[in-house]
């Protein structure tokens, strides 16, 4: 039998009198990939009531008008009144992903002692990365109904705010501050529902616009807020108070952010939005049985689905032209 030999310069970087240099590389890998967005953690998590969710929304009280009200105190007669509920769904959705460890490039790596984290690592960004989806699917999931599913995705909260026919534009040239400030003074200013904007959400680009445009017009720095995560952004003065300006990088927009580009705000009551799970609102990990091969199969599973309460009332969509 003919013996094969690997020559050593194969793997070494230097060979010299008294030394062999071969490759080392740091414990820790170089890691700043994007994970989770800011959105998905700040909504209400809540317990499904089964598939779909179901709850009632309130529309109007029992008000009668100041004709029915008003009656002669001899003569009282009421008008019958009563309160207007819809019933509302939302159907839970299914999210999953994979990771296999190879069995023999386990124990490789653990022989060499050089990466000893890495499979717990891969498991927990495994999880991020469905939670990625998840919060890109939040916004932007394709969806069109809650009553009647069409897709696997979720109905996300854009799809949901336009279906409920709250936009507004403002022009190439219109100032976008107050545009924004207006927006929130009408929303305020509804004489139907006591409406309460908490964050207005807009993608770094346009969030940048409104800081240029507060420095060239009133020589004004915005203050700043702590939200989740320890995360500090600027807030803006409006009828609702000091909203907070989220940087939300899940939520596109056309054109280069310059001329000719479409970039969407959008003015949220964050406690009418609503993520209804399925057992626990976090991703679970199952370990599968170890097939033929020899390969520890994990899927990480996710049950659940957002809803927009008030989507035609307590949300704005703002399109800036620019």
């Amino acid at each position: 039998m003919k013996a094969n030999f690997l020559d050593l310069h194969a793997a070494a970087d230097f060979l010299g009198p008294g030394a062999v240099e071969v490759d080392r590389y740091q414990t820790e890998i170089t890691d700043i990939v994007r994970r989770r967005g800011v959105f998905g953690q700040r909504i209400k998590q809540v317990p499904a009531t089964g598939h779909p969710s179901r709850f009632f929304e309130e529309t109007a009280i029992a008000s009668p008008t100041a004709a029915q009200a008003f009656v002669d105190p001899r003569n009282i007669q009421p008008t019958t009144q009563s309160p207007t509920r819809v019933e509302r769904s939302v159907p839970l959705k299914a999210l999953v992903s994979q990771i296999n460890y190879n069995l023999f490039d386990l124990e490789v790596g653990t022989q060499q002692s050089q990466f000893a984290y890495l499979q717990a690592k891969d498991l927990a960004d495994a999880v991020e990365g469905l939670l990625r989806t998840h919060d890109v699917a939040l916004w932007n999931g394709n969806d069109t109904s809650l009553s009647a599913p069409t897709t696997a995705q979720y109905f996300g909260a854009i799809g949901q705010i336009d279906a409920g026919g709250n936009t507004t534009t403002i022009a190439a040239g219109a100032s976008i501050v107050d545009g924004l400030k207006s927006t929130i003074a009408q929303m305020v200013a509804s004489s139907s529902f006591e409406v309460r904007p908490t964050a207005i959400y807009a993608n770094p680009v346009l969030l940048d616009l409104i800081d240029r445009e507060m420095k060239a017009e009133f020589n004004v720095v915005l203050s700043t807020t702590e939200i989740t995560g320890g995360l500090r952004v600027k807030t803006l003065s409006t009828q609702a108070g000091d909203l907070p300006l989220i940087p939300e990088w899940a939520l596109g927009y056309t054109g280069t952010g310059g001329a000719g580009s479409v970039l969407p705000a959008y003015i949220v009551s964050e406690d009418m939005i609503e993520y209804h799970w399925l057992t626990d609102p976090n991703p679970r990990v199952f370990k599968l049985g170890l097939p033929s091969s020899l390969a520890t199969e994990s899927v990480v599973v996710k049950f659940g689905g957002v809803v927009v309460k008030g989507a035609s009332y307590a949300h704005y969509e703002v399109k800036v032209n620019r």
